[in-house]
């Protein structure tokens, strides 16, 4: 079996998808900014980065940061994989980079590019918001009596464990492109998910839907990161609630 490296080794999906590969008996490389012996930033690059692609058949690309540079990573990791004669890189995307003009979605969309034109056999996976992002926003918007919430905006929250099912899948698989984008079992407007998280945490809030303004929350409004005819997951938000949220 060829060396699996996978970015972002250490993040909420990354090292699950390290698990998955594991205990399929694949020989797996973590690669993270601060995970010893490949601690690489990948938006630096440098000596660092091509020693933990050597030798290595399959990258999955789970690094990314809502702050910026995921372009300039993944040009560095690109470099990097093609000096080294990497096989196949898996990049995990977003279901509606392509419909919502968020930048952090427009960075997205670039590295897609950016993997689709690297000369590399490459996949890519688009997958709906996972559960564990959901929750983070509800706590920082549950510190306050009144929880706002931006209005006629649903979601389709997807578990990350789910997602990491797939990815580890399509890492011992042949290249094969743009990938059935995956999403959750639901589209739920955000009131409902909100008032579900708020029930399973025994906290109590007010909630409040805010029209917004702007063309990225027209997007999202409308349902451009939606996938509702790829509701592939199993786990609902309830299922999460019971077993990660206490009160």
């Amino acid at each position: 079996m060829s060396v699996i490296l996978v970015t972002g080794g250490t993040g909420t999906l990354g090292r699950l998808v390290v698990e998955r590969l594991r205990a399929g008996g694949h020989e797996v490389r973590v690669l993270s900014r601060h995970a010893e012996p490949y601690a690489v930033d990948l938006r630096e690059g440098g000596p660092g980065l091509d020693a933990a692609v050597t030798g290595v058949g399959t990258v999955v690309h789970c690094a990314s940061s809502p702050r910026g540079g995921d372009e300039r990573a993944a040009a560095h990791l690109i470099a990097a994989a093609r000096r080294a004669g990497v096989a196949h890189l898996v990049f995990i995307s977003i279901v509606g980079v392509d419909r919502v003009p968020y930048p952090y979605y427009r960075a997205k969309l670039a590295v897609e590019k950016q993997v689709a034109e690297s000369e590399l056999g490459w996949t890519v996976l688009r997958a709906t918001q996972f559960h564990d992002l959901l929750v983070q926003a509800f706590q920082v918007l549950a510190k306050v009596p009144v929880m706002l919430l931006p209005a006629r905006v649903s979601d389709q929250p997807v578990a990350v464990g789910e997602v990491a099912d797939r990815l580890a899948e399509l890492a011992v698989g042949a290249p094969a492109g743009r990938v059935d984008d995956m999403g959750g079992p639901e589209v739920r407007t955000a009131e409902s998910l909100a008032r579900a998280f708020l029930k399973a945490s025994g906290r109590r809030c007010a909630v409040l839907n805010v029209p917004l303004w702007g063309a990225a929350y027209r997007a999202f409004r409308s349902g451009g990161h939606l996938a509702p005819q790829r509701a592939v997951g199993k786990g609902t938000f309830e299922d999460y609630l019971a077993t990660r949220v206490r009160r």
